[in-house]
């Protein structure tokens, strides 16, 4: 197995948000992912990604957000340090991009999920990083899509 390339960015952990007003704070294994977001969140946020990456396509725009989604809650809860694959990051960047969804999404899970973007000349993440990652969102309940990790 070859080795994969080093990620754009990585999680860093934010206070815990104040939930909005009769929101209710969710466990990332107990909805399924697209319950995570309302139908027309979901639709705004894969729109926002299509537009941005209009090769990528309807589908393969919606499968980098469900991704998206399962990183996000799981590193939510997680105490290691994350780091989403180049195509889950695009997904994320789309999610993130829509503040208001996000902002939501991150108070009904219990924490901010910030992002680290890749700095030149930064400490690489932790060998093992995409192997980690992905043991983390299978722990969390939730399946992994091989081709976009």
């Amino acid at each position: 197995m070859s080795t994969p390339p080093v990620p754009p960015c990585s999680t860093g952990k934010g206070e815990t948000p104040t939930p909005a007003v009769g929101a209710t704070l969710i466990a990332p294994s107990r909805p399924g992912v697209r319950d995570l977001l309302s139908a027309d969140d979901f639709t705004i946020v894969t729109a926002t990604l299509a537009r941005r990456h209009p090769e990528l396509g309807w589908v393969a725009a919606e499968q980098r957000v469900v991704e998206a989604l399962k990183f996000v809650a799981t590193a939510a809860t997680s105490t290691a340090d994350l780091v989403p694959s180049g195509p889950v990051d695009a997904g994320w960047h789309a999610l993130i991009s829509c503040t208001a969804i996000y902002a939501e999404l991150c108070a009904r899970l219990g924490a901010i999920v910030h992002h680290q973007p890749e700095v030149t000349g930064a400490v690489a993440p932790a060998s093992g990083w995409l192997d980690r990652t992905t043991a983390a969102i299978e722990a969390a309940g939730y399946d992994i899509t091989p081709d976009l990790w």
